[in-house]
């Protein structure tokens, strides 16, 4: 199939570029000095909220798809980031890419001032200038996925985001990927998504679990998060026994009508499945 992920960075490449012509990196650094600075924003632990949580459920702002168009085309920020708060989500992710997934940074700065619990900024970072954006646009942690990036720049990138005073989850999809994990790693997620051909399948959290904790163990323990794929109550049940406290939730939720409604409903079944246990 089309590797869908090789046109996705060569296009954030582009855009990148274009975005640095309207603001420079000089420019978006000052921004965040200052922020950094004089408003000294109070950052919220993505990892410590999963880890509280009963549930741990990230709940997805997503409009659309590279491999299903169209999820929730009017969708709008300022509501449902708040409904997903009220119905109970450990944090948010945000999709700040426009041309593959609907999504702006003007998203997540319409939700920061909304909502109390922290925000991921989703999209495919490959330079410090997106951190700089996200550290602006008042994200709490930013997504580094490992197919996008050499082990070297996945930890730079680390590195700086910390600077920021922003968590990272680093994204991994398979067992060949773990050597990306390190000790300032903050969250290791298991896409059960491919990026290549965007076919998803859940059981992939479960194939490399047993892996996965063992290099977590060795390289200062990284809360664990499954993403993508998740809709059932008994699969969050069974994500959770084998290790993880972090569930990525977006199409479920996006494709109804009212998606904290759906929120809701999904955590109250989930914890009726547990009292069953």
């Amino acid at each position: 199939m089309k590797d869908i992920l090789s046109e996705i960075i060569a296009h954030k490449q582009t855009e990148i570029q274009l975005q640095q012509q309207a603001v420079s990196l000089e420019q978006l650094q000052e921004q965040a000095e200052y922020l950094l600075r004089e408003n000294a924003p109070q950052r919220r632990s993505m990892k410590q909220a999963l880890a509280a949580s009963p549930t741990g459920i990230i709940a997805e702002f997503k409009r659309r798809s590279p491999s299903k168009g169209w999820i929730n085309r009017e969708a709008r920020a300022e509501e449902i980031p708040a409904s997903y708060e009220a119905a109970g989500a450990a944090a948010l992710s945000i999709l700040t890419d426009e041309k593959f997934f609907g999504g702006i940074l003007r998203d997540l700065r319409a939700a920061r001032p909304l909502v109390g619990i922290p925000i991921l900024r989703k999209d495919f970072i490959i330079s410090r200038y997106q951190l700089l954006q996200a550290c602006v646009a008042g994200a709490d942690a930013v997504l580094l996925i490992a197919a996008c990036l050499r082990p070297e720049q996945c930890e730079l990138l680390t590195h700086q985001a910390h600077e920021l005073g922003l968590e990272v989850l680093l994204e991994v999809h398979s067992v060949s990927e773990l050597s990306y994990i390190h000790k300032e790693t903050d969250m290791v997620g298991v896409n059960n998504r491919n990026l290549g051909s965007f076919v998803t399948d859940v059981e992939n959290s479960f194939r490399i679990a047993g892996q996965l904790q063992q290099v977590a163990r060795q390289e200062g323990s990284p809360l664990l998060v499954s993403e993508s794929g998740i809709s059932a109550p008994e699969t969050l049940l069974r994500l959770r026994a084998a290790g993880f406290r972090g569930f990525l939730i977006g199409e479920a939720f996006m494709k109804t009508e009212q998606p904290g409604e759906t929120l809701g409903k999904l955590i109250t079944e989930a914890n009726k499945a547990s009292h069953l246990q």
